[in-house]
């Protein structure tokens, strides 16, 4: 069994722990918390194994490195981020509904690695651009602070759904009623939003001096480094406002869907739309 072989079984069983999570939202079954947990943690695992057997096949082939240097390698790698913080989400808050706004990202980003044909999945030798001990070190904590930044969009939209189903003083009721309280879910959608802003500054400051050292300039306005800069922008602005304005609620959930359609355009919008230095990522 190839490294393929197991990612696409990572994909099918993402796509089942997103229906088991959204069976609990739906149906009220809580006792289908643990099913849909321990499902997401195999395929967590499956595919942990599979990008381990990717790098082991890089080097089988002589061309050797970390399974994170092309469009398909990233969005798996996207897809496994996303599971291990929700994982962790879980485990913190003790709230397994969550899933059915966090999981359904990392199912979609494995779908469209495992069956879109604009990307290729064959593992390649490494550009000499990417040939840097900063590529581990840039990549992973960009996609720490995306894929935090990918649960506190899902967490976005279950406020809304539940801060829009209340009419005048009426409690929610329905399926509406198992969510979280909405002053829980604005505490998480800020706390993840920390955490992934975190991250991205890391990322960028990774980034710029892993072009320093490729092209002899730590910022040259590429289109990724622009719009990177842009989505920083959108996250500071939002958590500044929160500190000093003290924003929460309605407004904090909006601004982190908002966030999270510059992170999309920043990580696929740019390689697929805009030419510049880091257009191989779309190989």
């Amino acid at each position: 069994m190839d490294s393929s072989q197991l990612l696409g079984i990572t994909t099918f069983t993402y796509l089942f722990s997103t229906l088991l999570y959204v069976a609990i939202l739906v149906f009220k079954a809580p006792r289908l918390g643990v099913v849909a947990t321990l499902f997401t943690l195999v395929a967590w695992l499956i595919q942990t194994a599979g990008l381990a057997l990717r790098w082991m096949e890089s080097y089988q082939m002589g061309i050797g490195h970390a399974p994170l240097t092309n469009m398909y390698e990233s969005v798996v790698f996207f897809s496994w981020t996303i599971i291990i913080l929700y994982l962790l989400i879980e485990w913190k808050f003790k709230t397994k509904i969550i899933g059915a706004f966090a999981v359904p990202f990392a199912f979609l980003a494995m779908a469209y690695a495992s069956f879109s044909t604009n990307i290729s999945k064959t593992i390649n030798p490494l550009i000499p651009a990417l040939q840097s001990n900063w590529l581990i070190a840039h990549v992973v904590t960009c996609f720490i602070g995306y894929a935090a930044f990918a649960v506190a969009a899902g967490l976005g939209v279950m406020y809304l759904i539940k801060n829009g189903s209340k009419k005048g003083d009426q409690k929610p009721h329905g399926l509406i009623s198992s969510l979280p309280s909405l002053e829980t879910i604005d505490d998480i959608i800020h706390k993840t939003m920390v955490f992934g802003f975190i991250w991205l500054t890391a990322g960028i400051i990774t980034g710029a001096v892993w072009a320093n050292s490729a092209w002899g300039t730590y910022w040259s306005w590429d289109p990724k480094e622009t719009w990177s800069l842009i989505t920083w922008f959108i996250y500071a602005i939002t958590l500044h406002a929160r500190y000093t304005r003290g924003w929460s609620g309605t407004k904090i959930a909006y601004l982190s869907i908002f966030g999270f359609f510059a992170v999309l355009f920043t990580y696929y919008g740019v390689n697929f739309i805009l030419s510049g230095l880091h257009s191989y990522g779309s190989n």
